[in-house]
């Protein structure tokens, strides 16, 4: 199909714009050939019209499909041009903020200007082992791709970073050798790998400055060879550098700087250290102020200088001579401050003890007068005679700046040179990478030397790389086996012969350079002569003769002429440079050496190294005595030397690119300028790489994706089984012209623009059915439409008329009714109207008829009432008329009688006043007087009767005469009162009169009081109905706040449970991380202690011959021994030199809980050992009384010692006896059997020393016999004290009872029977015998046991009496504590009374706690000691019991027949426990652990049989309460497996069966530790078989660890397997077929979604489960362990298929994201089988669940983003942000996330507070528990199987 055919209208182009450089615009109509002009629409809406070029008529570029835009490679464009180019760059850098770009081979870097988390080692270990073409564009995919080539060809890689200055060229270079140093490693401790890196800081600041484009750009450039061991692992490093810009040192344009190091030296002047360089601020020197910018934002040169110093140190230079070197640099600074006076036109001077000289001098130990000197003069010689003559100013300064860069740069040379010795390895160097980080090309306003030299080395790169890629080509098109064809590339060799080739342009600055008079303008006219006219890539400009044009590749660069010849020949004044080698100063003269090595190395390598496959430098010829000026050669010729060195290093290598891009000149974060990118994808060879793919076939497809791809195109009958075939018949008939395509053995190559066509031709496919499908669908719905709205009309009609019926009857009805209705109401009216009538009638005539008789009554009784009126008023008026007459009478009455009673007054006053009255008075008194005394006289004869009532009266009268005295007065008194009250009754009327009118007043008052009153009580109760309502309201105020506080309390509850919750998630996650961190720790030091093992077994390899005699364990078992084995109660002094054999040179991190236990243990030995130390001295202290209470006692000494002998005897006739009979056995059957029988080997002579054996080993068991005898006699005796007789009855009772089980009742009854025989034979032969002694000496063991018990008793009493003191006391202390502590609590207020008595009460419950819990743990300690004591003591009374019996006559030899009865009573009861002997034990470990197959043999077992064998064995140890055989035994069983892990710890099964009989084990130390926790499942036989002797609690946290580091080992291993599968498996694999659509991929090639052979499928993924949970189920592993090995595997798989897809743009589509749900639902299915739902492992898969979600919901209005922020809550914001700028459309119908949607999510997002990791850790392990798993199998119940081996150990 031709181009043309492709302009159609719709179609989208590039037209060139001066501003954009390249803008899309849209054809409005079809291009027919011959058209001159094109109507296009632009995309900001304009219209306009496109003038094609009338001399070549080329149409504009097309532009590529929006699917295509964005994609990892430019090759895979379909049309491939720098439109294309340019937009696809844009696109991934400022929509995706993607970086990093392949373009063919070469890697497109963009400077961000921005830190992006992108780099970290996560990243590294996602790229690490990856195809190139698998994961997105990185540096790192770069590195690592040199590093599989470096390993897989054994060839040599270089790579290549280029770019101009502030593109980002170093630190491409420096995460390209970080990736190298991580992924390696270092072969040996040296941390090479670190100074490879450190050198970088070095480097930067004597090489790097701030300019206007970078703030830290490179002034050189270098070359790093990393190099590498066989086992690619880093050994040392090399570097090269090249053109060091040494005009910076003296002179820097506005806003630079100088080189960095100086800076820092001024920041850091006020150090001590640097007080005597006498340095100050920047601003004070004059080669450090002249750019006016000495501080860059954001960089603290104090600090850089800090690591700078460290980054020296790292790398082995050391103090004296980093001063040595800052003291140069300072030198430099004050040489620069140097000043010159003119004297003349010709001369000058320096002022006298000028400063800055002075302190130059004194810093370079240099004479001052000399060097003053030469600073002014220079001596020049001729053929007969030397002249020193003057210079000008001018010339002394120049001079002096050619110093200071001369020095500069050999202090330059001299660090690269150390570094170079610091990273030189002395193991030979198998391959290496190189790391090229070298200027791009430059061309600014002003080119001078530096420039072309830049450029020069620029086209030699370019040509290398156009050779290269050329190369590439046809490798690709050969391997293909297609046509080749020769492409039409630039060849930039005549630039380069210009420049190079005899007579070029270095060559005619090396001759000018010669002359004596040789000047610039001298060159440049040789130029114009020599390649003027003569070369078109030299020009002349117009307006200049001192500058050339050269043509180069990338762009006409203009040089000026001026300063060329000075720069070439670097001109130092030799006199100045003799003066500084005549330094004082060690380090100067060292910089100036002769020797070319030391003087320029960067034409060599470092000493004592051959780079592989490297030629060296061809030397090259002249005339005698070149050498003797070899360092006067120009810059240029070396410059092209050292050029022509790195030319062939990187022709020998296979080279990587890395062209670095700036994206602006202002330095703004993520800013595009297309102007400024266009002008450096030119420079740097992108789109001539462009170029070359487009020239040929650029676009090349597998047939299997092309089928995939193109199927659609396809019709049924053209699908044949042979691929290959069938695209090769589809595409003869789509493309016509066969010159569009080639077939390849593997591949389809097309031209450019074919692939776009073919991608219209399927779109078009696509759109004709989707429009297809459309139709029907819309037909489809529509019918569906229709026939609901017929259905829904009839339905609506069938309504409609029932409910008009219904309507029309209800009508009816309603009419019907209203008729019936209005019947009775008229009736009712008409009937209501007449009852209303009839009743008003009646009524009226009621009440008419009423009044009526009212009125006559009225009357009647108006009368009647009259009559009896006027009765009633005839009679008042009568007897008023008479009250009236009566009571005017009885006045008239009055009136005169009190007229006539106040005459009568009158007088009878009158009278009173008169005398006769008084006489008359007198008279009636003298009348009775005389009566008186007549009855006196009368009465005399009744003296003596009435003498009495005389005196009586007379007292009588007396008090009468008082009485009337009294009377009187009181009348007295009363007249003056009437007198009195006389006044009061005036004054008492008056007041009435004022209380009548006050009475008036206070009704007055009272009324209106009474008003008041009213008005109050009525506000009174408008107040109460306010107050009513106001409380009703209250009320209603109450219930709602009450319901409010309900609520309110409800939300806080709910808030605390939630708040509780979480506090709960958050102490287990704090738990988790505890647990984590400590089994991170015990990883860490299995890695260590494995590490350790490595390297002693390679000392052991190393040392040959070991030292004689030494024995040392197994490292594991020492180091176990010593880490985590603790001795018994009992400290043994044997494992003192064990423990010290462990080398202390290893310091291993240890836990602090570890080290915790580890103290508090040394803490309970110190006080057992002194526990100890006292009782030993308390032994001897009883010793020392014993032996002085023997020599008292001698009698009884013999007879102990005479009993000795005896024994001795007798133990010593036994043995001669039993050697007689030996030798009458030999002789019997020397004798009697014949030669044949006693030969060795026959079974006679076999049975005969089976039987000389045994007798041999009972003879050794009793010679252990007699020293065990000995010793407990020796013992006995020293601890006899003297005793009385035991008379008393109940004694010997109590010792009858002890003696019962020890047998000693038989022995003493005999011996009381032997006592009845008093005969001296008698006493003979029971002494001879010895069974009387030995119930005499039963008899002293009871009387000392009963003495020591009163003893121990009475000090128990006396211990528990002074303990009582004690606590009375404490008790008193405690009670007077506690009054003084409640008379401060009564001086506290009551909250502080209360706070303080429970703080006072927490504190005392806790000290008591404490005090509770140290009585707690003495006394569980002196129960064990006592125990194990017990044990001890009875395991010695039995054996003494053994050989008592045994040594008893002969005739009592008949009792021991009955002893082997009881052996098969004990077989039949068998106790769980399994017997083997010491010397057995190595034998056990081998044959149990160490050779023991998961397969097979172990296939077969009960699951956890090893472990329930080796639990039996402790059990038997710890019944013999043997702690040496328990500690050995479980120290081994470590050790040994440990050994078995490490042997064959990458095989699943064999971790796995460890892990499940490990935790089996400690399950069965905690089931039958004793302890009540775990003893709630056992049976009660289980009860019966715990432990009793020792507890091995510690051990369990051994085994606890050594379970932990076994899990980690098996996620290991998981992970091992599980890795190589994931990716293909969950992501690349079409799981549903058809769904994914495949896009073009370029030249780097991913890895095929299509499952070709050996391809891992999710098949595969769900096989390998099914296998680990199989193993694991047939292992007997805990169920609770299976489920979280199976969420550990679950989240292997989705963080490796997340990290993936993070990191791959080609997977992050819609049709991706519904294969990796279906993927993760065809994992959920399989949890549900095997029951592991609850296991947790789907939650670890909710990250890539949420990520496959995001990929296919819709992602266009904030709606959606605020579904996505709900939805996507296990992801973080990184991420969501990562996989929105990913989403790629496969197909057209999709769309791509627009910016302003992202950063709508960022929005949303920016409060969450999660990771800013992009990356889940894959290698993270979920902390690990085992939950305590009792096992219902009986001990007892265990069979051994022969096939394992373990015939030597017996059931007991």
């Amino acid at each position: 199909m031709a181009a043309s055919e492709l302009y159609t209208k719709f179609a989208r182009v590039w037209i060139p714009d001066p501003e954009e450089v390249w803008k899309s615009a849209e054809l409005l109509k079809d291009y027919k050939p011959g058209d001159k002009v094109l109507l296009l629409h632009l995309e900001e809406g304009k219209d306009l019209e496109y003038r094609l070029d009338p001399k070549t008529n080329e149409l504009p570029h097309l532009r590529n499909p929006d699917i295509l835009v964005g994609e990892n490679d430019l090759t895979a464009l379909s049309y491939l041009h720098e439109p294309a180019v340019l937009h696809n760059l844009r696109v991934r850098f400022i929509d995706s903020k993607l970086i990093y770009t392949y373009c063919g081979i070469v890697l497109v870097a963009i400077n961000p200007y921005e830190q992006l988390p992108i780099y970290g080692e996560d990243i590294i270990n996602a790229y690490s082992g990856q195809n190139m073409g698998d994961m997105d564009p990185h540096i790192f995919a770069v590195a690592e791709e040199a590093y599989k080539q470096m390993a897989r060809d054994e060839r040599n890689q270089s790579i290549i970073v280029s770019g101009e200055s502030g593109a980002g060229k170093t630190v491409s270079a420096k995460y390209a050798m970080r990736y190298f140093a991580t992924v390696s490693g270092s072969a040996s401790e040296a941390n090479v790998e670190e100074k490879v890196l450190a050198s970088n800081p070095i480097m930067e600041s004597i090489g790097n400055a701030k300019t206007t484009r970078n703030d830290n750009s490179s002034r050189f450039g270098k070359y790093i060879e990393i190099g590498f061991d066989k086992r690619y692992r880093i050994i040392g490093a090399n570097m090269r550098t090249y053109l060091l810009e040494k005009s910076r040192v003296v002179f820097q344009a506005e806003e630079e700087r100088n080189y960095h190091i100086f800076y820092q030296l001024c920041a850091s002047a006020k150090l001590p250290e640097f007080k005597m360089l006498r340095l100050g601020n920047a601003n004070n020197f004059h080669y450090t102020k002249q750019g006016g910018s000495p501080v860059i934002e954001g960089v603290d040169d104090a600090k850089e200088m800090a690591h700078t110093r460290q980054a020296c140190t790292l790398l082995g230079i050391s103090e004296s001579y980093q001063m040595g070197i800052f003291r140069i640099l300072a030198g430099i600074l004050h040489l620069g401050n140097v000043g010159f006076t003119s004297r003349d036109s010709d001369s000058c001077t320096i002022p006298p003890k000028h400063e800055p000289l002075s302190i130059f001098c004194d810093l370079m130990g240099v004479d001052y007068d000399e060097m003053c000197h030469w600073l002014c003069h220079r001596k020049l010689a001729t053929a007969t005679e030397t002249y020193i003559k003057p210079i000008s100013k001018l010339q002394a300064t120049n001079a002096r700046d050619a110093l200071a860069k001369h020095i500069y740069a050999k202090l330059f040379n001299w660090i690269v040179d150390h570094v170079n010795q610091a990273l030189h390895s002395a193991v030979k160097q198998h391959s290496f990478i190189g790391v090229l980080d070298i200027y791009g090309f430059e061309t600014f306003e002003i080119n001078s030397f530096e420039q072309f030299c830049i450029n020069y080395a620029n086209e030699k790169l370019q040509q290398q790389f156009n050779m290269h890629v050329f190369k590439l080509e046809q490798e690709e098109y050969m391997k293909e086996q297609i046509p080749w064809t020769l492409i039409d590339f630039y060849d930039n060799q005549p630039c380069i012969n210009l420049i190079e080739s005899k007579l070029g342009i270095l060559d005619l600055l090396d001759e000018d350079c010669k002359m004596p008079k040789g000047t610039d303008d001298t060159w440049a006219q040789k130029l114009y002569n020599t390649h003027l006219n003569k070369c078109a890539l030299f020009e002349k400009p117009r307006l200049s003769n001192k500058a050339f044009i050269i043509q180069h590749f990338a762009d006409k660069v203009e040089y000026q002429c001026e300063g060329f010849l000075e720069k070439n020949k670097d001109t130092v004044f030799e006199e100045q440079i003799k003066v500084l080698k005549s330094s004082k100063f060690k380090m100067l003269p060292e910089l100036f050496q002769d020797d070319e090595k030391a003087i320029s190395p960067t034409t060599a390598t470092s000493s004592g190294r051959t780079p592989l496959t490297r030629t060296p430098a061809k030397p090259t010829k002249g005339r005698p005595g070149q050498m003797a000026k070899e360092h006067k050669k120009t810059v240029g010729h070396q410059f092209r030397n050292s050029l022509h060195l790195l030319m062939e290093t990187l022709n020998a290598t296979t080279p990587h690119y890395v062209r670095c891009i700036k994206p602006n000149d202002f330095k703004f974060p993520f800013t595009f300028d297309e102007k400024r990118a266009v002008q450096q994808l030119r420079a740097c060879g992108v789109l001539e790489t462009i170029r070359i793919s487009a020239a040929g076939f650029p676009s090349r497809w597998t047939y299997q994706e092309f089928f995939s791809r193109y199927r659609v195109l396809m019709k049924q009958k053209d699908v044949l089984s042979d691929r290959k075939q069938t695209c090769k018949n589809v595409l003869e008939k789509l493309i016509l012209d066969k010159d569009k395509y080639q077939f390849g053995k593997t591949k389809i190559f097309f031209r450019a623009g074919q692939v776009a066509y073919l991608e219209k031709l399927r779109a078009d496919k696509l759109r004709a059915a989707c429009i297809r499908i459309q139709k029907i669908i819309r037909g489809w719905l529509l019918r569906k439409k229709y026939l609901r709205m017929r259905r829904a009309a009839i339905t609506v009609q069938r309504y409609v008329r029932g409910y008009q019926a219904r309507c029309y009857a209800k009508f009816l009805r309603r009419t019907r009714a209203a008729t019936v209705i209005q019947k009775y109401w008229r009736m009712y009216v008409v009937r209501r109207r007449y009852k209303i009538r009839r009743t008003a009638t009646v009524v009226l005539q009621s009440y008419l008829r009423g009044y009526l008789a009212r009125n006559r009554y009225r009357k009647i009784l108006r009368e009647h009432k009259a009559v009896i009126i006027q009765k009633w008023v005839r009679g008042w008026l009568a007897r008023i008329h008479y009250k009236r007459s009566m009571h005017a009478v009885i006045y008239l009455q009055c009136c005169f009688r009190r007229m006539m009673a106040k005459r009568e007054l009158k007088k009878l006053k009158i009278e009173a006043r008169s005398v006769e009255r008084y006489k008359k008075l007198h008279i009636g008194m003298e009348n009775k007087i005389m009566q008186l005394q007549r009855k006196v006289d009368e009465q005399n004869k009744d003296y003596k009767c009435l003498m009495e009532k005389l005196t009586t009266l007379e007292g009588i009268y007396n008090s009468e005469t008082e009485k009337l005295r009294s009377d009187l007065e009181r009348l007295q008194l009363s007249e003056e009162e009437a007198k009195i009250a006389t006044g009061r009754v005036l004054s008492l009327q008056q007041e009435i009169t004022k209380l009548r009118k006050d009475l008036e007043q206070t009704r007055s008052e009272k009324k209106s009081i009474e008003e008041h009153a009213d008005r109050y009580k009525q506000e009174t109760e408008q107040l109460v109905s306010n107050l009513k309502e106001e409380n009703s309201s209250l009320k209603q105020e109450k219930e709602t706040l009450n319901r409010l506080i309900v609520e309110q309390a409800k939300k806080m509850t709910e808030t605390m449970e939630k708040k509780l919750v979480e506090e709960t998630k958050q102490l287990e996650l704090d738990l988790n991380d505890e647990r984590l961190r400590y089994q991170n720790l015990l990883n860490e030091f299995s890695r260590l202690e494995e590490r350790y093992d490595d390297l002693k077994e390679e000392m052991t390899l190393m040392v040959n011959v070991p030292k004689p005699g030494h024995k040392r364990t197994d490292s594991t078992h020492s180091s176990n021994e010593s880490e985590y084995t603790f001795s018994s109660e009992i400290a043994e002094t044997e494992d003192i030199p064990l423990r010290t054999e462990e080398p202390t040179e290893k310091k291993v991190p240890l836990d602090m809980s570890l080290f915790l236990k580890l103290q508090k243990r040394v803490t309970e030995l110190e006080q057992e050992k002194q526990v100890m130390q006292d009782e030993l001295d308390r032994k001897e202290e009883q010793v020392l009384r014993s032996k002085a209470k023997e020599e008292e006692r001698p009698q009884i000494r013999g007879a102990e010692l005479e009993y000795e002998s005896l024994k001795r005897q007798e133990l010593e006739s036994e043995n001669k006896k039993l050697k007689n009979e030996l030798n009458e056995l030999r002789k019997a059957l020397s004798e009697k059997s014949a030669p044949e029988v006693t030969a060795p080997g026959a079974p006679a002579y076999r049975v005969l020393m089976e039987q000389l054996t045994s007798v041999s080993e009972e003879l050794d068991v009793r010679k252990e016999e007699v020293l065990i005898l000995r010793s407990q006699l020796v013992s006995q005796k020293e601890a006899i004290q003297p005793k009385n007789t035991m008379t008393d009855s109940t004694v010997l009772l109590e010792d009858v009872q002890k003696m019962k089980d020890k047998g000693e009742i038989a022995q003493a009854y005999i011996g009381l029977k032997e006592t009845n025989r008093p005969s001296a034979m008698d006493c003979h032969e029971l002494n001879e015998d010895g069974e009387l002694l030995l119930v005499y000496e039963g008899l002293k063991q009871a009387n000392r046991l009963l003495e020591s018990q009163l003893q121990s008793q009475k000090r128990s009493h006396e211990n528990e009496a002074e303990a009582l003191r004690g606590e009375i006391q404490s008790l008193k202390e405690e009670n007077n504590r506690q009054q003084q502590l409640l008379a401060q609590n009564l001086q506290l207020p009551p909250e502080a009374r209360i706070e303080a008595s429970l703080q006072h009460e927490i504190t005392r419950l806790t000290n008591e706690n404490l005090d509770l819990m140290e009585q707690l743990e003495k006394q569980d300690k002196t129960v064990r000691k006592l125990k194990k004591q017990l044990k001890v003591f009875a395991k010695k009374i039995g054996e003494l019991e053994v050989g008592q019996m045994e040594n008893i006559s002969p005739g009592q030899i008949i009792d021991e027949p009955i002893r082997p009865v009881n052996i098969p009573r004990k077989e039949k009861d068998f106790q769980g426990m399994l017997e083997y002997k010491k010397d057995d034990e190595q034998k056990l470990v081998k044959n149990l652990i160490l050779e023991l197959k998961p397969r097979g043999v172990a296939v077969n077992l009960i699951p956890g049989l090893p472990a329930y064998i080796l639990f039996m064995c402790v059990r038997h140890a710890d019944y013999l309460n043997d702690d040496q055989k328990v500690r050995s035994l479980l120290t081994s069983t470590i050790n040994s497996i440990k050994k078995v892990l490490k042997k064959r710890g990458d095989d699943f099964e064999t971790v796995s069966f460890w892990l499940s009989n490990t935790c089996r084990f400690l399950h069965c130390l905690k089931q039958y530790s004793g302890e009540e926790g775990f003893m709630k499942h056992n049976t009660s036989r289980q009860n019966e078989h715990c432990l009793t002797n020792f507890d091995l609690a510690e051990y369990r946290q051994v085994l606890s660890d050594l379970a932990i580091q076994i899990y980690q080992q098996l996620v290991r291993v998981l992970e091992n397997i599980l890795q190589p599968m994931i990716v293909s498996g969950m992501l690349e694999h079409e799981t549903i077929q058809g769904v994914s659509g495949v896009k073009p991929t370029g030249l780097r090639k991913r890895t095929s979604s299509i499952a070709d052979e050996g391809t891992y499928t999710l098949d595969s993924i769900l096989r390998q489960l099914n296998s680990f949970h199989s193993v694991m189920c047939q292992h007997g592993m805990d169920p609770e362990l299976i489920k979280q090995v199976v969420k550990q595997m679950f989240y292997i798989v989705g963080a490796i298929t997340l990290n993936n897809l993070l990191l791959r743009k080609d997977m992050c589509s819609w049709s991706k994201g519904m294969q990796i749900r279906y993927n993760v639902s065809q994992l959920e299915e399989w949890l549900r089988d095997k029951n592991l739902m609850n296991s947790g492992a789907k939650e670890t898969l909710e990250p890539l669940i949420q990520a496959a979600q995001l990929l296919q919901v819709k992602k266009k209005t904030d709606d959606d983003a605020e579904a996505i922020c709900s939805m996507c809550n296990a992801l973080t914001t990184a991420q969501i942000v990562k996989v929105l700028n990913l989403y790629t459309p496969v197909n057209e119908f999709e769309e791509r996330v627009s910016v302003s949607f992202i950063r709508t999510i960022q929005m949303r997002l920016r409060d969450r507070k999660d990771s800013p990791q992009l990356l889940m850790d894959a290698k993270h392990i979920f902390p690990v528990t085992f939950p305590f798993n009792p096992s219902s199998l009986a001990l007892e119940t265990i069979q051994i199987p022969a096939s394992l081996g373990l015939g030597f150990i017996s059931r007991v």
